[in-house]
């Protein structure tokens, strides 16, 4: 299929000079072991599981000064009564924000930032942290759930399945004053999102989806378009206007369950691995990545050790191609070949 778009396109021919330049990428690693956005206890081991399936290294066998900033340490609160259905607010606002406060300082000292979570609450945190540096930033949502619920239209009341109604301005109307997140704004329009890998949508979000026009694929759109095509048009919808930084929201349930078993909601139907990592690759060819989330990582929650560790080892897949790594092959720069090396010893017998 011919590329179609200009501003894909465009990037294309960017990319060849972007790659020419050969900069060594600044990333930064920031774990966040949290849980309590969901039921599921487990959650909060993810970042360790992910970094014990080699991130650190095979990010640094890549064009990357990696830093490792370690685990957040987050203070669980003794009373934290529901408000309205909501559980465990202040909890989970306090994450938030001391976890915004991270993303910001990494972000603003340069680094491309890489969150692990924890569970999906914790994108208000990185998405807004990182909007506190980039406030045009764009936000590519690749998850089997579109976790914009309000607190009137959860079914659970568990706010993993809210966090994008924190962001954006056209639902502020309808979320009320939650315990915990004073300190929130919206910083988000509905035309600054795209959803990838849709399959489970509440009610309430799709009125929301419809009714605010926001872009989404399901797995569906997925099938019938292509995952090329599906990139090309999410490219076309988010930086049409002008490039912007990109913030990458990946929750490992996007894969099939096949794949990415440890995880707290799988759903079947999700994206293959080729499809997974294209869509990253792809968001790396731009150039524009600058921070991204990958959550919902649960060992407790894998049938065998096996599971746990193809879930984690898929993790560190997805943010290694995002970061760099091709299916051509995972490799630091070199200009040239080497020359042969005569072997002086052997020359003289």
């Amino acid at each position: 299929m011919a590329l179609r778009g200009p501003v894909f396109r465009l990037l294309r021919a960017q990319l060849n000079h972007t790659r020419q330049q050969s900069r060594a990428q600044s990333v930064a690693v920031l774990g966040a072991p949290f849980s309590r956005g969901q039921k599921r206890r487990g959650v909060e081991h993810g970042p360790k599981f992910i970094r014990d399936a080699g991130l650190i290294e095979r990010l640094s066998g890549l064009d990357c000064t990696v830093h490792d900033f370690g685990d957040l340490s987050f203070h669980r609160l003794e009373k934290d009564e529901p408000y309205m259905d909501v559980k465990f607010p202040r909890t989970v606002g306090a994450a938030n924000k001391m976890l915004s406060g991270a993303v910001s300082r990494a972000v603003g000292a340069g680094h491309t930032l890489v969150m692990l979570g924890g569970d999906h609450s914790l994108a208000i945190g990185s998405v807004s942290g990182h909007a506190e540096q980039c406030p045009d930033l764009c936000l590519i949502w690749v998850d089997a759930h579109a976790d914009v619920n309000t607190p009137e239209t959860s079914p659970s009341g568990n706010l993993h399945g809210q966090p994008v109604a924190f962001m954006l301005k056209e639902l502020q109307d309808k979320m009320p004053d939650i315990p915990g997140f004073s300190w929130t704004k919206p910083v988000l329009s509905s035309r600054d999102l795209v959803y990838i890998g849709l399959r489970d949508v509440d009610p309430g979000e799709h009125h929301i989806l419809k009714n605010l026009g926001i872009q989404y694929f399901t797995m569906r759109d997925i099938d019938r378009l292509g995952i090329q095509r599906v990139m090309e048009v999410t490219f076309d919808h988010l930086l049409a206007r002008k490039q912007r930084p990109i913030h990458l929201s990946f929750d490992i349930d996007a894969f099939d369950p096949s794949l990415a078993p440890a995880t707290g909601t799988p759903v079947n139907g999700g994206l293959t691995y080729r499809e997974g990592i294209y869509i990253t690759e792809e968001i790396h060819n731009t150039g524009l990545l600058s921070a991204m989330d990958l959550v919902e990582v649960n060992p407790v929650l894998g049938a065998n050790r096996e599971a746990v560790e193809a879930t984690a080892s898929l993790a560190v897949d997805v943010i290694a191609s995002s970061l760099g790594q091709t299916r051509e092959g995972a490799h630091v720069s070199i200009d040239e070949i080497p020359p042969v090396k005569e072997d002086t010893e052997q020359l003289r017998l």
